[in-house]
């Protein structure tokens, strides 16, 4: 009788303990996830304020450069393409890309002293520039936030609780090697 209670008390202590590390567990995982889904939102913001700029950009270049029609095109299918992104994997791949025809289009500027000079171009760009800067900020406190999470869902024991649950790693939104590449200007 002693060592079926012994073994009862046992189970009891041990149910207990996992209980309650699972519970821990579990919160630490929401809680870092909802850190991962407002650094999200932030970073969605800063592209839906990039994408709100480009039009006036792009209008403002083509009165000026009307012949660099394909990359005006570009410019305005990537922010297209951010646009109709629905998920962040989307929306990453597409904000690279959009980038990347913005910084194609200020090579091209290079070429128009005249629209360089324009006070409007000169507002829209900065504009621009500041947003940029917000975007990679955004990004580098999503990648913490990430970083943070995919830790705790590969870590013992909370791995165990994940995969009980559904956490999943998230993605980095990482740039694309082209983007590190500073553009060439010429003078």
């Amino acid at each position: 009788m002693r060592s079926i209670s012994k073994v009862l008390i046992s189970a009891v202590f041990l149910g207990a303990v996992l209980v309650t590390t699972s519970g821990c567990g579990y919160n630490t995982l929401v809680s870092q996830r909802e850190q991962v889904d407002a650094a999200w939102s932030e970073i969605d913001n800063q592209l839906q304020r990039r994408n709100d700029l480009i039009p006036n950009l792009v209008n403002t270049v083509k009165g000026f450069a009307a012949q660099e029609k394909s990359v005006l095109m570009g410019v305005t299918e990537a922010r297209s393409r951010v646009a109709g992104a629905s998920t962040p994997a989307e929306k990453m791949a597409a904000s690279n890309q959009l980038s990347g025809a913005l910084a194609r289009l200020l090579v091209v500027v290079e070429r128009y002293p005249e629209l360089k000079s324009n006070q409007n171009f000169i507002r829209l760009q900065d504009e621009l520039a500041g947003t940029e800067n917000r975007i990679a900020v955004a990004r580098m406190r999503y990648n913490e936030a990430v970083r943070a999470y995919n830790t705790t869902v590969k870590k013992f024991p909370t791995n165990l609780i994940a995969g009980w649950f559904g956490f999943e790693t998230r993605p980095y939104f990482e740039v694309p090697e082209e983007s590190k590449e500073v553009p060439k200007v010429q003078f």
